[in-house]
Parts: structure tokens; sequence; C-alpha cells
């Protein structure tokens, strides 16, 4: 209970902490429990999703169900994909890419990348027809969750355990933990009709992709390099499902 606790305290703005008392150690292993809070953040777009687009065409609606999830987490992964653009658009070793992360302040990069995000995953959900919108929105949240989770497998920590925010270094996925994270993540894609479920390649590979640069340029990751890759990941499913949904209906 502690542990599922600590992962939706961490990755949403419940003030679960309030209500139980959380051992710190177990905000280590929240990255295991990621795909369960995605459970909730998905669930929460995909419901605004629909409950907005009773009311509002389809891209006001779309863009509602991404703001509703960036308040429920209080923008924990956006803030990542910021720092990870600026980091890697302006960083020209590994100690300056370190050094640009760790700074809150946002950059050209990280703001072309928020807006480049909000405009094209808002135009794919639109894009969709409300009931395969919701369940892509839902499914593409906990998937990608998951694949991005791979990163902390992938490589060690780039920083000291000092440096880390919160001074929290997460814990390696256990392979018991692994495939009953598989088996919540990959659930939600049974909502997605053929051909759309083939888009969930598209976060497989790009979390790949990244982890693969990521290890490149730093060789390890942060906790902006996991929101980074998550936000990607999903972004890739989405545009994914929209060019099936188009092309092959």
């Amino acid at each position: 209970m502690q542990r599922l606790a600590a992962a939706i305290s961490f990755f949403t703005r419940l003030p679960l902490w309030r209500m139980i008392e959380i051992d710190p150690r177990h905000y280590e292993r929240v990255v295991e429990l990621w795909p369960v809070a995605g459970w909730l953040t998905g669930g929460l777009s995909a419901l605004t999703l629909w409950l907005a687009s009773l009311v509002f065409d389809a891209p006001v609606a779309a863009l509602l169900a991404l703001t509703s999830r960036t308040l429920f987490t209080g923008a924990l992964h956006e803030d990542g994909l910021a720092d990870f653009a600026d980091g890697m658009g302006g960083g020209t070793s590994r100690e300056r890419i370190l050094a640009i992360m760790k700074d809150s302040h946002i950059g050209t990069y990280g703001v072309i990348a928020l807006a480049l995000y909000y405009m094209l995953a808002a135009a794919a959900i639109a894009s969709l027809p409300v009931a395969v919108a919701c369940a892509t929105v839902f499914a593409a949240d906990v998937w990608s969750k998951y694949c991005a989770g791979m990163i902390i497998n992938a490589m060690p920590y780039a920083r000291q355990r000092e440096e880390a925010k919160n001074l929290t270094v997460y814990t390696r996925i256990r392979p018991a933990t692994l495939l009953t994270g598989f088996l919540l993540s990959a659930w939600p894609l049974t909502l997605l009709h053929w051909p759309l479920a083939l888009a969930s390649l598209a976060p497989v590979i790009a979390a790949a992709l990244l982890i693969m640069y990521i290890r490149h340029k730093i060789g390890g990751y942060t906790g902006d390099c996991c929101g980074a890759i998550f936000i990607i990941s999903e972004l890739c499913f989405l545009l994914t499902a929209a060019a099936l949904h188009r092309t092959l209906g």
C-alpha cells in the first residue's frame, strides 16, 4: 500500500502522503508503478476528452484533455521534456548538458518542444472519432509510461545521488515486476481496434532510440530524461494512431 501511495503521490498531485505515512525508500521504486499511475492520468484525460466533446469541437476537447493531465500531474513530465530539450539542444558536453537540465529556467528549446508537443498531440487526438480518441489517449498514456520506464534498467543514474532531485535514485525494475507491469500496461491496448493497435509499436521504437541517444550523450539517465521519453513516446503513439486511422481506417 505504501509503494502504491508513493507512486501516486509522486506522479500526481494527489496528497496521499498526508493520509498515509510513506517510508522514503518507497520513492526509489515508483517507476515500477508508473503505469499504474498512468491508469489514473490516462483515465482522467480520456474522461475529460469525452465530457468536453459533448460541449466543444474536437480541437478544444483535445486541448482540455491534455490540460487536465498537466494540472493533475503538476506538469511533471512536461517539465522533464522542457529541461531535456534545453539540455540536449544547448549543451555541447556531458557536464554542460547536465547543468542545463538541472537549471529550473526554461530556454528556447524547451519552449519549442512544449509548443510542438501540445499542438501535435491535440491535432492527433482531434483527428480521431471521440470513442476511438478516448481509448487511444488512455492506452497511449499507460503503455508509453511502461516503455519509458525501461530506461532505468538500461543505464545508471547520470549524477551522484546527492545531486538527485529529492535525493532519490530509482531502483532497477525487477523481472517479476516487469512482467506484471507489462500485463497492466498492455491491457488498455486491447481497447484499440485493428489497425490502431499497431500504434503500440511506436513508443517501443521511440523509447529504444531515445535511450541509445541519451546513453551516447550523457551515459546515464535523469528524472528529466524519464519524463521526456514518456512524452515523446506518447506523442509518437498518438501520431501513429492518427496516421493509421486516416490511411487504413
